[in-house]
């Protein structure tokens, strides 16, 4: 699938000076920075699906942890007195 796109002279200049001083093309510069884009988007997009879908299952059910069992459980992350996730309760 062949795709261009229209960028003003600033930026392609911007683009060409980027490439030379990476010793790299301006297409490797734009490919680069496209697919960063679009996995950055990707990960915004997922991470906005959880959380609503965690409000939908919060809002049927009721089921939660408060805001100190979760630093209490986070604090502990890594170490020797690691716990499991604490079972969410109404």
């Amino acid at each position: 699938m062949a795709t261009s796109i229209k960028i003003d002279e600033d930026l392609k200049h911007r683009i060409q000076q980027l490439a030379n001083a990476r010793q790299r093309s301006a297409h490797w510069i734009m490919r680069e920075a496209l697919s960063q884009y679009v996995a950055r988007e990707e990960a915004r997009e997922s991470f906005k699906q959880e959380a609503l879908a965690s409000w939908k299952a919060y809002q049927e059910t009721g089921q939660h942890l408060t805001g100190a069992e979760t630093r209490d459980w986070l604090r502990n992350w890594g170490t020797e007195d690691e716990s499991e996730l604490p079972a969410c309760h109404d």
